[in-house]
């Protein structure tokens, strides 16, 4: 798959071969609680269960185990807010492989430290004023690093994938998926598994209202750039679809549906209180869309992948305080 710029659902298969004993198989949680109020039967992929709390992990191990071993002396580099710097540098550390992660400086301290504690090596930037792409990419050439990006690669969506297909694997019969939406590695790769095992499923990504690339470049049928979005979602903080990823999703979602802070934040009080569980903002985007009813569920059996659980302990108290 490396080298090439193409994916299909065989990739995903390939991918859990190779996430088979390292990543988690993440638990589908229902809730009567959950039901009552959509009307909908609901059924949450918990990713924010999985190693390094997020699904990044998946997508991350699927790319560096693929290297040969010249390039995995040579060490990575990637680029991320947080959920994606974690995976890489577990990834890398499971694997032997040195790696570098180019972080925002308003990056969520507990992810800094997670990062940092899977034995990678940070370099800051400031997100509003800083390419870091580019500063990625600098560091990748002098150091003659493989870059691993965060959602814009063959192997990165095929490894997300596996979430969906964990998912159909368990649950028979889903109408509709719902997964949060950043640069679209997640939804691709779900996409791509959902729409192979459930043909005639209706796919939906969600992003925070402050950050509507994605609906705005579906709506408009080619990819469309916005400023850096203000929005507590730190993960779905993207200008833009990713250049692979869009095309995959043009092709298989339904649309998309968008969420606001306050619902972000009520949906985490929700899952803390009814669902004895503990989401990032990002990570509960997709539920907030179903429990805020941006779509008519009712009847209908209800996929929503929870992306992650990283978030702060004080910033998480502050959000639940704040509801």
């Amino acid at each position: 798959m490396i080298g090439s710029q193409t994916v299909a659902f065989d990739d995903v298969l390939a991918a859990a071969e190779r996430l088979r004993g390292v990543a988690h198989r993440t638990p589908v949680v229902t809730s009567h609680t959950l039901d009552a109020r959509t009307g909908a039967s609901a059924f949450l992929k918990c990713e924010n269960l999985q190693r390094m709390g997020a699904f990044k992990f998946r997508g991350a191990y699927n790319r560096i185990a693929q290297l040969s071993p010249m390039q995995r002396l040579r060490g990575v580099v990637a680029f991320s807010s947080g959920n994606h710097a974690q995976g890489v540098a577990l990834a890398a550390q499971l694997l032997g492989v040195s790696a570098t992660i180019v972080m925002p400086r308003d990056a969520p301290a507990a992810k800094v430290a997670a990062t940092r504690e899977y034995g990678a090596t940070i370099v800051e930037y400031e997100r509003h004023t800083m390419d870091r792409a580019s500063i990625a990419a600098q560091i990748a050439e002098e150091r003659g690093a493989i870059l691993i990006p965060p959602y814009d690669d063959p192997a990165i969506i095929a490894g997300q994938g596996t979430a969906a297909l964990e998912l159909f694997e368990d649950v028979a019969e889903l109408d509709v998926l719902l997964v949060p939406t950043g640069g679209g590695g997640l939804l691709a790769g779900c996409a791509l598994a959902a729409s192979a095992m459930r043909p005639g499923i209706a796919i939906y990504g969600v992003e925070p209202k402050a950050g509507d690339d994605f609906a705005q470049s579906f709506a408009r049928g080619e990819r469309v750039e916005i400023p850096v979005p203000k929005t507590i979602a730190d993960g779905q903080q993207t200008t833009s679809p990713g250049v692979l990823t869009f095309p995959i999703v043009k092709r298989l979602c339904a649309g998309f549906l968008t969420v606001s802070d306050d619902e972000l934040r009520a949906t985490m009080r929700f899952a803390f209180e009814r669902l004895k569980l503990v989401f990032e903002p990002s990570g509960a985007s997709a539920l907030a869309a179903l429990l805020h009813r941006k779509l008519d569920a009712r009847a209908w059996r209800v996929g929503v992948i929870i992306s992650g659980g990283n978030v702060d302990a004080a910033r998480y108290a502050k959000i639940l305080a704040t509801t």
